[in-house]
């Protein structure tokens, strides 16, 4: 057994664990912190990034606990403040950038990591910043849009209101082709 030393969501942790207990099994098994998901077991799909340091997207799968030891962690439970969604879970819901939502806590994260680093990124660069997260449900299209609409309202300058199509009602003329 190790003794790890390290800060979860801003509350700090010292537990005893086992060498080769995996960061995603710490946060979800022993904090009980379940929004950090296990997808693939290999580290291709990205459902267990956190956020080490507050600003590196890791994928907690390939991290040992003790390799967390003297870091603070973020997890998709430590976002929220105040009952106010992080600007990323706001855009996530805002633009529908999520399906089944099991690959948005991931996302998420990543994304943080990517604004972090590059807080007014490109289309592209957002798609390349999210390589490594997969989504089983969606195009990736309002999964950008999200990210995009988080940008804009973490640097101050107010996101978009979403534009709903307006429809006149339809006549008798119209229905006939008229």
């Amino acid at each position: 057994m190790t003794r790890i030393s390290l800060s979860v969501n801003g509350t700090h942790h010292e537990q005893e664990v086992e060498p080769r207990l995996l960061l995603v099994h710490y946060l979800r098994d022993v904090l009980g912190l379940t929004g950090t998901h296990v997808g693939c077991d290999t580290s291709q799909c990205g459902a267990c990034a956190v956020l080490l340091d507050g600003d590196r997207s890791v994928k907690s799968c390939t991290m040992f606990a003790v390799m967390a030891d003297g870091h603070d962690i973020t997890t998709i439970e430590g976002l929220a403040s105040d009952g106010q969604l992080h600007p990323l879970q706001e855009g996530f819901r805002q633009e529908h950038g999520l399906q089944c939502g099991f690959c948005t806590p991931g996302m998420i994260m990543a994304a943080l990591g990517l604004l972090r680093e590059n807080p007014h990124p490109t289309e592209q660069e957002i798609r390349e910043g999210l390589e490594g997260n997969l989504c089983r449900c969606t195009g990736y299209h309002n999964i950008v849009k999200a990210v995009q609409y988080a940008a804009q309202k973490m640097s101050g300058h107010a996101a978009p209101p979403r534009v709903r199509e307006r429809r006149e009602p339809a006549t008798a003329a119209a229905n006939q082709g008229a």
